[in-house]
Parts: structure tokens; C-alpha cells; sequence
């Protein structure tokens, strides 16, 4: 078990850290209240020269309203620890609230956190939280990034209990696979932990403080991408558990029992899905002392996102159905409407009934209303049965009467133009090295947001760079329908191809082979028809030529918005 110390080892000797700070960059209310208390816990044990006696530079004297660069308006401080400090503060120029990190430029730490965070802003992916300033200025070193206020930290969110199956897919899904990214640029976390990760109200996860929580607190691996997958296993862990799968205690979990060891999640839990159970314990056993059940452990995130890409896919849950309440007949008596009903059982008064009309002038006039009523029945029934005379000889000369009787089984087309919802979308990749093309981003292809996209991979050419044939995105309409068209909206002008698995498949294909092309077209809103009936559940939107929009040249397509009616 020695190898497997790196991540271990972190979480053992920094969770009392970590009992007294929360990480640099928090987003929530919550999470600035917590650190209020946690940095008065730190100040009194440190005291007034714990930093000094320590060999580090004393953290700088700042002050709520101080300004940085003429811009950056420190608002409240949220961390005080090992010389540096963070902040909640306003960028001025942008008006919007930013995260800021202050360390003395002499810091022994100084340089390198100024490299990682550099080295983060380069990489620019929007699963990360992103870093928008390092500088160097007036005996300073500041870093500012993003602050997310609709994001919710996964400490707060286990403090409820462990996320839904579905829930802990996504968390799983979505981080593995931007570290993934992250490491294919040679960019390393190695403090991935419930302080790190966020859900945005969208239900997108993001990771804040890639390479720069590291390096604030001085923290290095010999096997980076080993330590990034064990904190991944760790992160999985808690959240189908609710407990850290180390003896220690730490991120407001409780540890497992001393001298058990570590054991799976659902042995610890009972309902925990048996997939999940199986991942996390091949992310976090990755020393080869996996247990008998267990399949090869993961060592890289690559390796983690291409064993998710080989389970099955968890479905969300089904909406609750809310019975609507019963239908009550209401009744007004006679007088009663809009006063105050009679007690039960008192003498109720029964209105007299208008008197008759008893002059000679109140009998003319019932006379001639009488009269009337009767021409309009006349006349009205010799119209009718005359235009039921025209039509008839109509149908008869053009030869369109059609009789039905009870042995008519003929089914009945739906109407046409009727919109069709999307039960859930999925990315398609068959030809890809992991079989994902931003697996995190796909329900925004049908989420009713304009602004909102899904995109694929950079690659070389429009073509794809001649990787591969296409990419695209499954639509999964709950049940074989019957599909008129159906409409794409492109970021930029798109080659696609509509293709349709068979009406009775129960399953959705994973090759290109199960979709029948039906229908193809260009541009950046595409009709796509089928030239017959088409009945199927999963109809596979396929891009074949993608439009340029990076800056450095590569290509990638972008899908704004999909609509399928019959």
C-alpha cells in the first residue's frame, strides 16, 4: 500500500488543514461563512508569530476596500494560511465578483504559483473554474479567477446525504474526463477533494483551483496523474457513501473503521449501485491490491474515463407524477350566490315567481315572438336539408364518399407538425480513442436555452482531419414515433446526416452501423426530412463536415439546438 500514499497521505496530514481552512476560491454563502470561522480558528493557533517561526513571509496587510491594479476591490477575506491569503472581491471594470489569491512577491512559493496559474489560463477548458489574471505588482503576487455564485460546493451538497446514482454518473463522468484533458496538456491538480468540485445550478460540474491550490501550499507528486485518479475514486466514494474511504476523518465525512481497510461502497451502504461500487474501488485500489471481484485497476484519468465509457449508461430518474386532486362539482342555489347560505336545517324562503303577463299589449307580444320562432325553425331546417342535398351530389360526382363500417381497422396518421420531446440526448463517437465527445454538455442540445451548445473535439481539417468518418449526438425520443423532420441549429455552417435506428430496437446501438441514413443537408439551420414514413425512438444526428471556429485553425462543430416533430 505504499504506492498509494501520494493522495492518502495528502488527505491524512492536511485534514486538520482543512478542519481550519476551506479552499481559497469558495462560491457560496455557506462556503464564506465556514472559512470566517475556520480563519479565526487558524489566527488563534498560530498566533501573531506562527508565520514567522515557520521560515515563511508574513502575509501582506490588507484590508476590505483595498484595491489591486486600480481594478480588483478586495470585499471579505476567506482564507488566511502559510503567508498567503484569499479573497472575495469586485472587478470594478467588468462589474461582476472575482476570487482573488495574495501572497508576498518574495514568497518562497511566489513564482510557482504564478506559473500554475499561467500554465491554467492557458488551457482555457470551461470545465474548470477559469483563471483570469496573474500578476506581479508592488511587492505582490495576485491571482484572480472566476467566482460561481450558483454553484454549490459537493461538501455542502453530501451534507444532505449521497447523491442519486444518476447524480454521482455525472460527478464521475464529467470530472474524469476534464482531467483527462487537463493531463493531455500536462496540467496536474493533486487537491481534488469536496472542497474542489462544484455543481452549477445547470447541473454541469467544474473543478476549481487546477495546479494553483497545489502550489499555494507547496504540494508536488512523482506520479501526478496516479494521485488525480485516487482523489477521483476518493471523490465517488463519498458520494454513494457519504463517508471518506480513508481511517481519517475529513471534509465534514466521517473515515471508515480503524483496521478494516478499504472496503467497497456497497458493503458500506446498502442500495449503492453495483457499477458505480466496482469504479470507484478500480480508481482507488490502483496499488494491485484490488480484491478478487474487482476488474484492473485505473492508474490515468484516461484510463478512468474509457472504464466509465464501458458501463452501462445510468438513466436519469423519471419525473414524479403528481395525481392532479379531484374534481369537485360545485353547486349555487337559487338566490344564494354571492350571500351568505342559510344554516342547515333553518326555514328557507321560496321566491315568488314572477307574475304573468296579463295585459293585452304582454299577450300581443308572446303572440309575435311565438311567430318569429317558428319562420327561423322553417327557415333554418330548409337550409340545412338543402346544403345536405348539395353536399351529397358533390361527393357523388366527384366520386370522394367513403363509407366505414366496424370492420374498418385502418390506424389513423398522427396529426403532422406536432412537436416530439426528447426524453435524453447522447454523445456518439464510435471511432474515438474513449468514445466521448463532451459527454457533460449533450442535454444542452435540447434544453430550450438559444445561447446553450454542445460541441465537439478540435481536430485538424473540416473533414474531421481525416480521423474519422463524423461525430454526432443520439436523441432518445422514449418510444419508436412516428418523425416528420427534423430541424439542427449550427454554430456556423455544418454538414449532417440524419440517421434512424430500426422502429424496433429496444436498445440504442453503439455503431454507426445501427442508424439507416434517411435524410442529409448543410448549413446552419438544416430541415432534415425523411423521404418515407419513418418510425424509430433513436434517431442519430451525425456531423460530417465541421466549420472553423477556433482562433489557432483547428475545427470543431457546435450544436446550438434540435426539434423533432411528426
Amino acid at each position: 500500500m505504499a504506492e498509494r500514499s501520494t493522495a492518502a497521505v495528502d488527505v491524512a496530514d492536511n485534514s486538520g488543514d482543512e478542519s481550519l481552512t476551506a479552499q481559497a476560491d469558495q462560491s457560496t454563502a455557506d462556503g464564506v461563512v465556514k472559512n470566517r470561522e475556520r480563519d479565526t480558528d487558524t489566527d488563534q493557533a498560530q498566533g501573531s508569530g506562527g508565520t514567522e517561526g515557520s521560515g515563511k513571509a508574513s502575509p501582506p496587510e490588507l484590508h476590505s476596500g483595498h484595491k489591486l491594479a486600480r481594478r480588483y476591490r478586495l470585499e471579505e477575506c476567506v482564507t488566511r494560511l502559510d503567508g498567503f491569503s484569499s479573497w472575495r472581491a469586485v472587478d470594478e471594470k467588468l462589474r461582476r465578483a472575482v476570487g482573488v489569491h495574495i501572497l508576498p512577491a518574495d514568497h518562497s512559493r511566489a513564482r510557482s504559483v504564478l506559473a500554475a496559474a499561467r500554465s491554467s489560463a492557458l488551457l482555457g477548458d470551461p470545465r474548470f473554474v477559469q483563471v483570469l489574471d496573474a500578476v506581479e505588482e508592488n511587492d505582490l503576487v495576485y491571482v484572480v479567477h472566476e467566482w460561481l455564485p450558483d454553484a454549490t460546493e459537493l461538501t455542502t451538497l453530501l451534507s444532505a446525504g449521497p447523491l442519486e446514482p444518476y447524480d454521482g454518473y455525472q460527478m464521475v463522468s464529467q470530472v474524469a474526463a476534464a482531467m483527462a484533458a487537463a493531463h493531455r496538456e500536462g496540467l496536474a491538480h493533486l487537491r481534488l477533494n469536496p472542497n474542489a468540485v462544484l455543481r452549477t445550478s445547470t447541473g454541469q460540474w467544474r473543478i476549481r483551483g487546477l495546479a494553483v491550490n497545489a502550489a499555494l501550499r507547496g504540494i508536488s507528486s512523482d506520479t501526478p496523474q496516479r494521485t488525480d485518479t485516487e482523489s477521483i475514486g476518493a471523490l465517488l466514494y463519498a458520494a454513494l457513501t457519504q463517508r471518506w474511504p480513508y481511517e481519517s476523518d475529513a471534509y465534514g465525512l466521517s473515515g471508515l473503521p480503524k483496521d478494516v481497510g478499504l472496503i467497497a461502497p456497497d458493503q458500506v451502504r446498502a442500495g449503492v449501485h453495483r457499477g458505480l461500487s466496482e469504479l470507484s474501488m478500480r480508481a482507488l485500489a490502483n496499488d494491485g491490491a484490488t480484491a478478487s471481484r474487482h476488474e484492473s485497476a485505473c492508474t490515468t484519468p484516461e484510463e478512468l474515463v474509457k472504464a466509465i465509457s464501458e458501463m452501462p449508461r445510468i438513466r436519469p430518474p423519471e419525473p414524479a407524477f403528481t395525481a392532479p386532486p379531484e374534481y369537485q362539482r360545485t353547486t349555487y342555489q337559487q338566490g344564494t350566490y354571492g350571500r351568505q347560505a342559510p344554516r342547515p336545517g333553518a326555514p328557507q324562503s321560496v321566491p315568488a315567481p314572477p307574475p304573468p303577463l296579463q295585459s293585452r299589449t304582454g299577450r300581443a307580444l308572446k303572440w309575435a315572438v311565438s311567430a318569429l320562432l317558428i319562420a327561423a325553425l322553417g327557415l333554418g331546417s330548409w337550409q340545412l336539408a338543402d346544403a345536405l342535398m348539395d353536399q351529397g351530389n358533390k361527393s357523388d360526382d366527384t366520386n370522394q364518399t367513403q363509407t366505414t363500417d366496424g370492420d374498418d381497422k385502418s390506424p389513423k396518421k398522427p396529426a403532422s407538425g406536432k412537436p416530439i420531446a426528447i426524453q435524453s440526448a447522447h454523445d456518439f463517437d464510435p471511432y474515438g480513442e474513449d468514445g466521448t465527445e463532451y459527454p457533460e454538455n449533450v442535454y444542452k442540445v435540447y434544453d430550450a436555452d438559444p445561447k446553450s451548445y454542445w460541441e465537439t473535439s478540435y481536430y485538424e481539417g473540416a473533414d474531421l482531419g481525416n480521423l474519422k468518418p463524423g461525430v454526432g449526438v443520439v436523441l432518445d425520443l422514449g418510444k419508436a414515433q412516428q418523425v416528420g423532420k427534423v430541424t439542427v441549429t449550427f454554430k456556423g455552417s455544418t454538414s449532417v446526416e440524419l440517421r434512424a435506428a430500426s422502429g424496433d430496437t429496444g436498445v440504442m446501438p453503439t455503431s454507426l452501423e445501427g442508424y439507416a441514413k434517411v435524410a442529409e443537408g448543410s448549413g446552419t439551420t438544416v430541415t432534415l426530412e425523411p423521404g418515407k414514413d419513418l418510425n424509430s425512438r433513436y434517431l442519430l444526428v451525425w456531423l460530417t463536415e465541421l466549420p472553423i471556429q477556433a482562433d489557432d485553425g483547428k475545427w470543431r462543430g457546435r450544436v446550438m439546438d434540435v426539434k423533432v416533430t411528426s
